[in-house]
């Protein structure tokens, strides 16, 4: 009897070992160290909505990241055992053949999606982020131009009112996000946005009782600094020759906001021209005092704070040299022989 009993559980664990074997075969990554680079990089892989644990296996198997459907199988199995209310996430997933199968299977099951970047510089209006987006496949210009139109009140109700589109409030940024989320625009306007209440908006709130200028004024006046400022070093003069014509009730003249208004881009070889400074334009600020009716641009950090703490300054003008820097004036005298000086030196570059 004592033999027959001792027979019995050697088998079983013979069998138990095998098995064991077998399932450690099964599981393991379907790529090895041996194989060339090529089959050793991660691979994409997607998840669309709806799709049945076993047709996961089989994509997988087709996408060379796993080698058995009966260990597969058994691991969804038993995993629905252990998480009855759990299942696998729709998305796309980066996933490498050089994990094994349980690892795998619990990225899906876990939904932990790809991780995706971009990056918006300061500075960038509604249409270049749109430009971009469409360029790196996320969605089209046309699409994201649409949806930044939709101002979203109900979730930021500090966005100021009558706002007709988003310009200066998508906080510029660099951005990691899931890869579910790159196909909606709505959702990445909804990332930048809190972003900006998260950065942005405790510095208006933490100085609003020392500044005149609303919300609206103040990304506004920072979006003009920010396309002005190319040297960080003059950030706080240039907000502070803003803040002095503001005082004084004159027009600002700033050559990006009549950029803006008519949709151009100046150069050092193509200036604007007189006729285009004086083309009428809710933006145009060499004809309208005051503040355009909207940012022109996202700010950064940097120029926003400046805008709140401009540097005390005589100075009322400015003028661009060709390496990034600028001229001031106290009179429009000086400026103007400034701007004939800078001129000339251009010329004689050319």
């Amino acid at each position: 009897m004592s033999s027959i009993l001792g027979l019995l559980i050697l088998v079983t664990g013979i069998g138990i070992g095998l098995g064991w074997l077998w399932w450690r075969s099964q599981i393991a990554p379907s790529a090895t160290q041996q194989q060339n680079n090529s089959s050793l990089e991660p691979i994409q892989f997607t998840v669309s909505p709806g799709t049945a644990g076993q047709q996961i296996g089989q994509q997988l198997i087709q996408a060379g990241l796993i080698k058995s459907s009966e260990a597969w199988k058994l691991w969804v199995w038993w995993q629905q055992k252990q998480d009855p209310t759990g299942g696998f996430k729709a998305g796309t997933y980066l996933l490498s053949p050089q994990d094994n199968l349980p690892a795998i299977a619990e990225k899906i099951w876990r939904g932990e999606l790809m991780q995706t970047k971009f990056t918006i510089p300061e500075g960038w209006s509604i249409q270049q982020m749109a430009q971009y987006f469409e360029s790196v496949g996320y969605f089209s210009a046309e699409d994201f131009v649409a949806a930044a139109s939709k101002i979203p009140t109900d979730k930021y109700p500090w966005l100021p009112p009558n706002l007709p589109h988003l310009e200066g409030f998508l906080y510029p940024d660099t951005y990691k996000i899931s890869s579910d989320r790159i196909g909606n625009p709505q959702d990445i306007i909804e990332v930048m946005l809190n972003q900006f209440q998260q950065i942005a908006l405790p510095v208006y709130q933490e100085n609003k009782k020392q500044t005149n200028l609303s919300l609206l004024e103040w990304v506004t006046l920072a979006s003009i600094v920010e396309k002005e400022a190319v040297v960080k070093d003059e950030r706080g003069l240039i907000a502070g020759v803003f803040t002095q014509r503001l005082k004084r009730g004159m027009t600002l003249g700033s050559d990006p906001t009549v950029e803006y208004g008519l949709g151009i881009k100046q150069t050092a070889d193509r200036p604007l021209t007189f006729a285009e400074v004086a083309t009428p334009s809710p933006y145009n600020t060499y004809i309208n005092a005051g503040l355009p009716p909207t940012p022109i641009a996202s700010p950064g950090i940097a120029s926003l704070e400046a805008t709140l703490k401009p540097e005390s300054t005589e100075y009322l003008y400015f003028v661009a040299r060709y390496d990034g820097t600028h001229v001031f004036s106290k009179t429009l005298a000086e400026h103007e022989a400034a701007t004939k000086q800078i001129r000339r030196q251009r010329q004689n570059q050319l």
